[in-house]
């Protein structure tokens, strides 16, 4: 029911919402951008356009009363039956709606979510892929003499993904000022721009003297609160070089599955997991909202006690 009447329309409420949650909520430029994605799908569903300002569509708009639950559950037929689309980009349509209609009640233009009692599509389960404790020890990363700040740079990252569970993005966000070598912690932003707290390998403490080093060096110039892969234009590097660093640098010590830096982050918690953590921590460190997300990971704690059981219980 539309509780608060206007004349805007669909494409433009969906507009002030992206604005929300990109100038008030701080979203992330590529979560809002996700969400901007999503949200244009649904109004070509509907036959409209999804930008206010354009002329072409703009009489034919979609009225905000089209944002309704047999609506919702029409795109969600449509994107499975017809656009073969699997679950997980399914899920992903749908939490925009979802959350757009949250944005509606918040703001008081609706007095119920459509698409609150849409379900999800059941994704399927699958066990990630993890580089072994062995493919990681540190005798398969040699020291090198006189290494290029390329080299460096994938060096630290390694340690932040795989040694700290930090997210590809949260790495190419991170700044100076953030890093407390004396106390081996950093804190994260992440989703949400919900701030964690984890703990820092040595290996990290023992080279990102060098590494500012080597960056001032080459003419970048750090600052405080600046990032910490910085670029020579000023700004941090782009998301495709620093998973290219980590894709080197997994080939170059012979691993031969998938080489990406997510791979990292999901051996980071196996090993943890593997090694007795708690999963609750595990949760804390990976800055999951929800323990469902990290519970994927405990397979390993489970083949390895069904090994256990198997090779010690008289009648295993």
């Amino acid at each position: 029911m539309i509780v608060k009447l206007c004349s805007m329309d669909l494409s433009e409420h969906i507009e002030q919402f992206l604005q929300y949650i990109a100038e008030r909520r701080r979203f992330s430029p590529r979560t809002v951008d996700t969400y901007r994605k999503s949200l244009e799908k649904f109004l070509e569903h509907l036959g409209g356009t999804s930008s206010p300002a354009s002329k072409a569509g703009a009489e034919n708009a979609p009225e905000l009363a089209a944002f309704s639950e047999m609506n919702v559950k029409g795109f969600v037929w449509d994107l499975k039956m017809k656009q073969k689309l699997a679950p997980t980009s399914i899920c992903e349509h749908l939490a925009a709606l979802k959350s757009f209609g949250k944005y509606l009640i918040k703001s008081k233009t609706l007095e119920k979510n459509p698409a609150e009692n849409v379900p999800m599509p059941k994704r399927p389960k699958r066990l990630v892929n993890v580089l072994g404790q062995k493919d990681l020890a540190e005798e398969k990363f040699p020291e090198i003499e006189n290494p290029t700040l390329q080299q460096v740079r994938a060096r630290i990252l390694l340690e932040l993904i795989y040694g700290s569970g930090l997210r590809i993005s949260e790495c190419q966000n991170l700044t100076w000022d953030r890093i407390d070598t004396g106390a081996k912690l950093v804190r994260v932003l992440g989703k949400g721009n919900k701030e964690r707290i984890v703990p820092l390998t040595e290996s990290f403490i023992n080279r990102i003297a060098t590494f500012k080093q080597m960056e001032v060096e080459a003419g970048h110039r750090p600052t405080a609160t600046g990032y910490v892969f910085l670029s020579e234009d000023g700004k941090p590097f782009g998301l495709r070089t620093l998973r290219n660093d980590i894709h080197n640098l997994l080939r170059d010590i012979g691993w031969e599955g998938k080489a990406s830096p997510h791979v990292l982050r999901h051996s980071f918690a196996t090993h943890l997991l593997e090694n007795g953590a708690e999963i609750m921590s595990v949760k804390e460190m990976l800055g999951h909202s929800n323990i469902s997300t990290t519970q994927v990971y405990t397979h390993v704690n489970a083949e390895r006690l069904r090994a256990a059981f198997k090779k010690t219980h008289p009648r295993a």
